[in-house]
Order: structure tokens, then C-alpha cells, then sequence
């Protein structure tokens, strides 16, 4: 199924829908989608940092963090 008929098979469930709880459910979730996201606000000198630090850790470029805690005591 397509998008479009994904919508309208949707758009059929809510007409026939008598539950306030389902369509305030169903508000919730679409005004929560069209939130900015946060990734969206970030800087990005932040965002590379952030990139760098996924990077790091997929690398296994890490150290165990009582060893990190003894060097800065």
C-alpha cells in the first residue's frame, strides 16, 4: 500500500471513530510529530562533536570510566 491509501485508509478510521480517547491519542502523536527536532536546533560545531564522539565510540576509542575518574583526582 502506498502512502496516499495508507492516509486515506487512516482519514476512514478516524471519520468513523466515536472514541474521544483514540482522536485525542491520535492529535497527541501528530502534533508531538510536527516538533522541531532538537538535532535541527543544535549548532553545528556541536553536531560535529557529537559526530566525533559516535565516531570514537564505534571505534572502541574509549576508556573505562573509573580509570578516567583516577587520572583527574
Amino acid at each position: 500500500m502506498n502512502i496516499q491509501a495508507e492516509k486515506i485508509e487512516i482519514m476512514k478510521m478516524v471519520l468513523e471513530t466515536e472514541n474521544p480517547g483514540i482522536l485525542d491519542s491520535i492529535k497527541k502523536l501528530l502534533k508531538k510529530e510536527s516538533k522541531t527536532d532538537f538535532w535541527e536546533t543544535l549548532q553545528n560545531d556541536k553536531k560535529e562533536e557529537i559526530l566525533l564522539g559516535i565516531e570514537e565510540i564505534e571505534n572502541n576509542e574509549t576508556i573505562d570510566f573509573d580509570e578516567f575518574i583516577k587520572k583527574h583526582l
